[in-house]
């Protein structure tokens, strides 16, 4: 990632992104937690791209080069978390989990003021244990660095509903089978099965957030019926893609107008 910027300090504030938007390559001192209480938000580093809906938070940890990317309108809320506090114990991106009291707990700590009260680092501390308690997920779609495998992951991300097996997209690249079963494994860390189904709910969610159908967004992510899609939706994100695409512009109208500022 070229132009690196680096902003010590994690903010902790709340920001709007437009459908389409971007935050450049950049870096912080501090950890930081994204949740998008709208839309569906990307975050793309150099070992590949985690995605999170509004049920979903971004784990980033302190000094991990990353950009942002918005699918539907984002409201953003953006935490930085002090390098030396890591509640989860994490050293790379990971997608967790938000409950109801999570996600409540994130608009009050990013909604300020941000004095330091008693009664803000009485938040901080319920925050931060809820944040322990919250179950990672395994949305991330990593990005391969054998170049016989990119041939073909970049074949599947033109053309998600692209049908073939992986014998026949290796026989495309000039690529056994065999090869590409192992080196899913050993570069991916998952199956081709895996891959593929996570790069289908990737595109989905895109889709939703932009508007789409739930029928268009099945068939043009590849799944054989509308139904198949529901089920595989609902078993990732504990809800239905129609519930997702009709809460995807719900807002907390105490919060205020959306912040426009550099992350």
């Amino acid at each position: 990632m070229p132009n690196i910027r680096h902003t010590p300090v994690a903010p902790t504030r709340r920001r709007a992104l437009a459908s389409g938007e971007t935050i450049d390559p950049h870096r912080h001192d501090d950890h930081q937690i994204l949740y998008a209480g709208s839309g569906v938000l990307a975050i793309t580093t150099d070992a590949g791209t985690w995605f999170a809906p509004g049920t979903r938070a971004i784990w980033v940890p302190a000094g991990t080069v990353h950009a942002h990317r918005a699918y539907g309108d984002l409201d953003l809320h953006m935490l930085g978390v002090p390098a030396s506090v890591n509640p989860l114990g994490l050293d790379r991106p990971t997608v967790l989990e938000v409950s109801p009291l999570l996600r409540e707990l994130i608009r009050a700590w990013t909604r300020g003021p941000h004095d330091d009260t008693p009664e803000r680092r009485r938040l901080n501390a319920v925050l931060l244990d809820e944040l322990r308690a919250s179950p990672q997920r395994p949305v991330h779609l990593p990005e391969p660095t054998d170049p016989r495998l990119a041939a073909v992951c970049a074949t599947l991300r033109r053309d998600p509903a692209d049908p073939r097996t992986l014998a026949a997209l290796g026989a495309a690249v000039g690529v056994g089978e065999r090869t590409l079963t192992r080196l899913f494994r050993s570069d991916l860390g998952m199956t081709f099965p895996q891959w593929r189904t996570q790069l289908r709910l990737y595109h989905a969610l895109r889709m939703l957030a932009e508007g789409s159908p739930v029928t268009t967004v099945a068939h043009a992510c590849g799944w054989s019926s509308t139904s198949a899609f529901i089920d595989v939706f609902r078993r990732a994100y504990g809800h239905t893609p129609g519930v997702h695409a009709r809460v995807r512009s719900v807002h907390d109208p105490d919060e205020g107008p959306r912040l426009r500022s550099r992350p």
